[in-house]
This record gives C-alpha cells, structure tokens and sequence, in this order.
C-alpha cells in the first residue's frame, strides 16, 4: 500500500443531504469529478454543480424503485480495483471502467424508522442494500480508496486533502474504513436486531449489539482501567438522552448510579413528589412527599451519611426551594424532568454539581433487553419490568393488612426492585427508614437496614427507630422464619415477599404469632 493516494474521481450517495453541498463544492474546488445518483445528485445539481449521473457510467438507469443503481461492475470495479495490479488495471482497461478514489454514502434511515414505529413493510424498504455494499467494497480498498460515511466527517476530509496536496495519507484512509465497517456492522445490526423482535424470535442464533461514542472517559470504575459510553440510539428518558446543562464531565461511575436512579423514580411516575438517592448503584433513601423538597428531606434522612456523594433522582422539575436543600451537602448529580429558572441559578454557584434534564420519566413496564457479559460469553434476558398492585397480592396471615400498610408495602416493593439481593427495604408513611443490600445472608440484609435505622434515629433525635411501624420489603421469599422474625423485632407489623419457599407454611406461622400482617406476589426481584 502506498502512503499517499490522490483523489480525482469521488461517488457520492447520501440519505442524509446535511452538509453534502457544502463538500461537492469543495471537491469541486479542487478539481475533483463527482458522480451521484438520484436525489443526491438533483441536489447538487440545483447548486449548479456539474455531477455525472451513475446511470450513465453503468449504462443502466436506477430501476426497480430504486433498489437496483449502483449494484454493478462499473462501480464496484472502480471501487474495488487495485491500481498497483497490473491484472486489475488490464481489467479496468479492457471494460472501461474508471477508478473511483472516494465514496461518500450514509445509508437509509432505518433505525429512525423503526424508532418512529413503522410498519413492517415500511421498515423492509428502509433496508439499505447498494449502500453498504459499496462501503464494505470502498473500505476493502483503503489502500487506494477513502471511504466517508458520517456527515462529522466531512470536515477532516477536507483538511486532510489541504494538508497533503489533494492526497489522504494511509492513516486518514485506514482510520476511515474502520469507522465505515463499524457503520454497516452496527446497521446490519440494527436490522437483525428489529427483525428477530418483529418475528417473535426471542433467541435468535447469533445477536449483535451496536453503540455509537457518546463520550470517552476519564477512566472506568477504577483508575487503572480505560472506558467509554455509547449510546444504543434509544430515546427512552435517561441518562443517555438527557440534557446536561452543568457540571464536570460525567464518570463511569457517574453514569452507571444516575442510570439506576432515574429508573428507580421512574417507578413512581409523574404525580406526588418523589425521589430517590442512590449510592454505589443502591438506594439509601427513597420518599414522596407533599412538595419535592419535602420528598428529598425525607429520603435523605433514612440516611445521610450514605447520601453525602450520592445521586439524586427526582420525578418532577427541580424547583428552587429544593434545590437550595440539595446543595447543603456535596452531591455528584442530580436528574430531573425539568427545572424552573431559579433552581437553575441555585445550583449555577456549585459548578461542579451535574445538573441533567430528561424532559420525561422512563417508562417501568417498558419491555427491553439487559446485556451482561461473562467470560466468552452474553447474558441477555428481558429487562424487570413487573410491576404489582393491590389486585395482584395475596393475603397469607391471619391478619390482613391495613390500607396504610398496603400502600407502604406497594412502595417498599418498587424499591426493592431497585435494590441488590438480598433486599429488604423497610417503609414507613411512604419513606424508607431502612435499606439493606448486597448481603450474602437475607438475615443479614435485614439486621443491617434496622440497625441503620437505630443510627439514623440517633442523629435525628427520634425517641425510637423508624422501623417501629414500618412494613418491611423482602426481594425473594424468606427460606426461613429467621429473617422475618428479625425484622418483626426490628417493629415491622406487615411483609410483602414472593413466597414460594418449601417452609412457607413454618414462615406464615411465624408471621401469625409475630401478629404480623404479610402478602405474597408471587413475582421474584432478584438485582444482582
């Protein structure tokens, strides 16, 4: 391969018309024919460029709707000649056919298509197939050919073809056709992708993901390791498509809580004020209230120490009076739906609080799939999207729970949800008063979150623990009554749990001398 190649002959294709007059001109300028096809080249024609119509190079016009233009040997000869060789160059010669040095194409827009909800037949015709075909052939060659498939792109082509005299280096040309095959993996993805969930095929033979740089990062979740976060072009509400309106750069870790935050206010929707803060990826305190403000202070007292450093969810606009509250203590992020102008200028004195705005909440029952990786391998399975009301429990005690148990028990299980196994969550007049997490033992889990508890009631000058009253939350059923019993001497009057354990029966015994209150969902919330 030679470092230099020079460019006088260019094919460009594009969908995407942003920008495409701008650069025939500069081709143009310098001396480069450009060829085209169909709309491409109407409208560089309209700028009163002169473009050679593919047609005429093929001797075929476009047809069949268009599916059928560029699919031939004049073009992908020219793109996939080597000129080194003399066998090729004799080829050429013989079926003259011309060399082509750039090619420009961005493909039908099939993923907004299928984003925009179209019909099947619709999506089938938004399936590029001469598209990508050239690029792969173009980017093949990259020995000889430049291949530009982002419209980003546009500008660094030109100033490589400035700096080198009307030539692209080797680099410019490799790091090109990188990108290129990059694109047509992430688009025969796309279309796999939307295909395998258009026929129902819930395990396809192979599955291929695709993401596009959103950000490369400082580091990941440690110093010593590298990192970066891409986008999967969805536009569910979140910390990929909110609006960042201040504070530093967002970390590995920054992203990852933020993410398990706004998906855990989610849960509550868009009525009374809610919010949740998160730390390490796990709620340490999650409340509505009567106003945000009154929402945020009593998720921070289930425990403040945890939330100093945390993230901050909320499931309505960031008004001022909250705000000022926020900014008491040091916070890394706070994301919200919105926020009114004056809780814009609160936080603009924390210049390193991240400030981000979604304009909506993320939609719970939303179906989608989670990836996982192991070693030499994928997890995939449906995201957790169970979603319980009252309809759905089953009372199992001799007792049956209140109205305000009920209620609280409903709330505990959505943040259970959110919590990783084992969970207990401890809820008291729709505020957590305990959380405990990660712990190998469910025993464990609930002695943690009461003794939490007790250590909060401290610092708040409570005469006792918030546990006293509260209904306790388990992610999975109780195997065995100790866990329960735990969290009854802790003052739980009332347990929502799956059940399903082969003790179930020593369990609801247990409960029905505790002179406790307990449901079961028969849905499980693992979250490891």
């Amino acid at each position: 391969m030679t470092d230099l190649a020079p460019l006088r002959r260019a094919l460009l294709s594009v969908s995407d018309k942003s920008g495409l007059i701008d650069l025939g001109r500069a081709l143009a300028e310098r001396g480069v024919e450009l060829l085209s096809t169909g709309g491409s080249a109407r409208s560089l024609r309209e700028a009163g460029l002169e473009v050679r119509d593919v047609a005429d190079v093929t001797g075929f016009p476009e047809m069949m709707d268009g599916r059928v233009k560029t699919l031939h040997p004049a073009v992908h000869g020219g793109l996939l000649a080597l000129r080194d060789n003399a066998g090729h160059v004799a080829a050429m010669e013989e079926h003259n056919i011309a060399p082509i040095d750039l090619l420009v194409v961005n493909l039908y827009p099939f993923e907004e298509t299928v984003a925009k909800g179209a019909d099947y037949d619709t999506c089938i015709e938004n399936i590029d197939i001469g598209g990508p075909a050239m690029i792969r052939a173009a980017a093949k060659n990259h020995g000889a050919v430049t291949t530009i498939v982002d419209v980003e792109d546009y500008n660094a082509l030109l100033t490589e073809l400035d700096s080198n005299e009307g030539q692209t280096t080797l680099a410019f040309r490799q790091r090109m056709a990188q990108i290129a095959y990059a694109r047509t993996g992430a688009y025969d993805a796309a279309v796999s992708t939307w295909m395998a969930s258009a026929i129902g095929e819930r395990a396809p033979r192979r599955r291929v993901t695709a993401g596009t740089l959103a950000q490369t990062l400082r580091y990941g979740e440690n110093p010593h390791q590298s990192a970066a976060f891409y986008t999967d072009g969805g536009t569910r509400p979140g910390v990929a498509t909110a609006w960042q309106l201040q504070g530093k750069e967002l970390s590995y870790n920054n992203i990852n809580d933020t993410d398990a935050a706004f998906g855990l206010v989610s849960e509550f929707g868009g009525g009374s004020p809610a919010c949740a803060i998160i730390k390490h990826a796990n709620p340490c305190g999650v409340a509505r209230g009567d106003s945000m403000k009154d929402a945020y202070t009593r998720a921070f007292d289930c425990d403040r120490t945890s939330a100093f450093g945390g993230i901050i969810a909320l499931n309505r606009p960031l008004d001022a009076e909250t705000a000022e509250e926020i900014t008491q203590i040091f916070t890394e992020v706070v994301i919200a739906p919105g926020a009114d102008e004056a809780a814009k200028e609160i936080f603009a004195a924390k210049k390193n609080l991240r400030l981000l705005l979604t304009e909506g909440l993320a939609d719970p029952a939303e179906a989608a799939l989670t990836y996982r990786q192991v070693s030499g391998g994928l997890l995939v399975q449906d995201k957790d999207n169970g979603v319980i009301t009252e309809a759905d429990l089953k009372v199992v005690t001799k007792r049956a729970p209140s109205q305000q148990e009920i209620a609280d028990m409903l709330f505990a299980w959505k943040v259970a949800k959110h919590v990783k196994s084992n969970a207990i969550v401890y809820v008291k007049d729709g505020a957590t008063v305990g959380v405990g997490a990660g712990q190998m033992s469910r025993v464990d889990s609930t002695r943690i979150a009461a003794r939490k508890a007790e250590d909060m009631a401290e610092v708040l000058g409570l005469p006792e623990s918030p546990t006293k009253g509260s209904v306790v939350a388990s992610d999975a059923f109780f195997p065995f009554p100790d866990g329960l019993l735990t969290a009854a001497q802790a003052g739980a009057t009332a347990v929502i749990q799956p059940g399903g354990s082969m003790r179930d029966d020593e369990v609801i015994a247990a409960a029905d001398e505790a002179g406790l209150a307990m449901v079961f969902t028969s849905q499980r919330h693992f979250r490891h």
